[in-house]
């Protein structure tokens, strides 16, 4: 079941219920202090954060080849069409944050889709030594 829930749903949700409860994406939730001052972090920020980590998850997902990847491979296509048509078309999705949110959902389908079929090649050449 984990294989083939998408994590890149998260971000892209966590977003839509901050922005459709009217959350101001610029506004700082905490600073950090360092020696040139201090670094902020923003609501948008974290979200790219949090976006970023759920790739790195999904990245290590797609390594596999069964049918549960190839499922969430399919969900993560359908997650990057409803980003993308919610930056398009809705006005408080169209800021930066969202745009890194819906770039990152690109990559993971992008990414694999190209790590499942270089997998399945690697080991259709590895059964076909035999």
């Amino acid at each position: 079941m984990f294989n083939v829930f998408p994590m890149m749903i998260i971000p892209v949700a966590a977003y839509a219920v901050a922005a459709f409860m009217g959350v101001d994406m610029s506004a700082g939730v905490f600073s950090v202090p360092m020696v040139n001052g201090s670094l902020e972090l923003s609501v948008g920020d974290i979200l790219i954060i949090l976006g970023m980590l759920m790739l790195f998850v999904e990245l290590i997902k797609s390594a596999g080849s069964g049918t549960a990847t190839i499922v969430n491979h399919g969900l993560s296509m359908l997650i990057f069409v409803i980003a993308m048509a919610l930056f398009l078309l809705m006005g408080q999705f169209g800021t930066a944050a969202f745009f890194l949110i819906t770039l990152m959902t690109l990559m993971d389908t992008v990414a694999g889709f190209v790590v499942t079929i270089v997998a399945a090649r690697r080991d259709l050449a590895v059964g076909g030594e035999a």
